[in-house]
């Protein structure tokens, strides 16, 4: 099987943003790199959110001044929530930026403190203002895609809805982002089959949160039904600062392993993954949650 599935790299951004412990610009930096060094192509490095509100991610400039310039091999995304989050993203050089537009009100006022047509409409001036402007490529990432920690269920109509709006504004790739870990895998495919005929044009992208232990069914599942570009984190950290006993992402080891022992190819050294993600978990004074960490690969 020589089918390639790009895996990003959350673990500097989504990763870091719940836990207590608050790593300096320089235990960033080092994260960062030796997440590159172990085939990290596109990784979410920065946050560009009040830190004020979520202190864990401060250093956002600092970060991407100390990266340098573009690097052909490498691609660095920063997370933006609104107009003023775009700004920050477009002064510090990143190369692509991750919109955020949550499925439920409730989720959105409190994470963003706008409803979903207000995020809408800020993707949408983020949008018109690349094209006047210019700036790196938007994705347009759907959180809560299948249920809220406030508003409870998310039917596949409010997130075909978004969307249907994202595409109109011809934003290049979609996430469906099951932020809390509610999703199963038999709910994903219908998603990804109903948000891929809403937007046909748009290159899909899945991010899963294992909070429930279904997240590489989750991920299994979107391959399955055609996905090539999957979110994962090293150690299987991350949570939401706005989202009730959210746990980690996918732990990209364990990705990595499940789809190269299928025959899959990731551009990733699974040894490195593995240590990298001990290492940063006993940084933050925690058990590592993904199986690789604590099980190693096969063979030895």
């Amino acid at each position: 099987m020589s089918r390639f599935i790009e895996i990003v790299e959350v673990g500097p951004r989504d990763g870091l943003q719940n836990e207590k412990a608050i790593l300096s610009v320089d235990e960033k930096l080092d994260l960062i790199r030796r997440l590159e060094s172990a085939g990290a192509r596109r990784t979410e490095v920065v946050s560009f959110v009040n830190p004020n509100r979520v202190p864990q991610m401060a250093g956002a400039e600092e970060i991407m001044d100390a990266l340098g310039g573009p690097d052909p091999k490498r691609s660095r995304i920063g997370l933006v929530l609104n107009m003023r989050g775009w700004e920050r993203c477009v002064s510090t050089g990143c190369d692509e930026a991750n919109v955020v537009v949550c499925a439920s009100d409730g989720f959105g006022t409190r994470n963003q403190g706008a409803t979903v047509n207000q995020q809408l409409d800020a993707l949408a001036a983020i949008v018109e203002r690349q094209a006047v402007d210019g700036g790196p490529p938007i994705t347009a990432t759907i959180s809560v895609a299948f249920g809220c920690p406030f508003d409870g269920e998310i039917s596949e109509d409010q997130v075909v809805a978004i969307a249907r709006e994202a595409a109109a504004m011809n934003v290049p790739e979609i996430a469906i982002a099951d932020t809390i870990g509610v999703a199963d895998p038999w709910t994903v495919r219908k998603r990804i089959e109903a948000v891929r005929a809403a937007a046909p044009d748009a290159r899909l992208r899945i991010h899963f949160h294992d909070t429930r232990n279904t997240g590489l069914a989750n991920a299994f599942a979107s391959v399955e039904a055609g996905v090539d570009v999957l979110d994962a984190s090293v150690g299987g950290l991350g949570g939401c600062p706005f989202a009730p006993a959210a746990t980690g992402n996918i732990g990209t080891e364990d990705l990595v392993y499940m789809l190269e022992r299928a025959g899959f190819e990731t551009s990733y050294d699974l040894a490195a993954l593995i240590t990298i993600g001990r290492d940063i978990s006993e940084r933050l004074g925690k058990a590592p949650a993904s199986s690789l960490a604590r099980a190693g690969g096969f063979p030895a």
